[in-house]
């Protein structure tokens, strides 16, 4: 089957290969003998943590003073509703209502 790349190094897969590999977002590419190979890659969950983690440069120090931070039990509770204000609040005035006089034509 024939393929195009585009001007941006895009490549459309025919749907026909795409359906016979299985369902994936992800390929592994690799050039082997003059030939892209495209393998199919299931990304886990994990994977993706730890992708992330490598990318923050986090060391395994860091991880366990965060589990350790997240094991410690909180000061406080957490507030449900909003905190009750520091000022004082006066309930609101009702409105004077006054009775308008009719206008009569003479």
């Amino acid at each position: 089957m024939l393929a195009k790349i585009t001007s941006k190094n895009q490549l459309t897969l025919p749907k026909s290969l795409t359906q016979a590999v299985g369902a994936t977002e992800y390929f592994d590419v690799e050039v082997r003998g003059g030939q892209l190979i495209l393998t199919p890659v299931r990304i886990q969950r994990g994977d993706a943590v730890r992708a992330k983690l490598e990318e923050l440069d986090l060391t395994e120090e860091d991880m366990l003073a965060a589990v350790a931070w997240g094991r410690t039990a909180p000061a406080a509770p957490f507030m449900v509703n909003e905190p009750e204000p520091s000022y004082a609040v006066s309930p609101a005035k009702p409105k004077k209502t006054t009775a308008k006089k009719a206008k009569t034509k003479a």
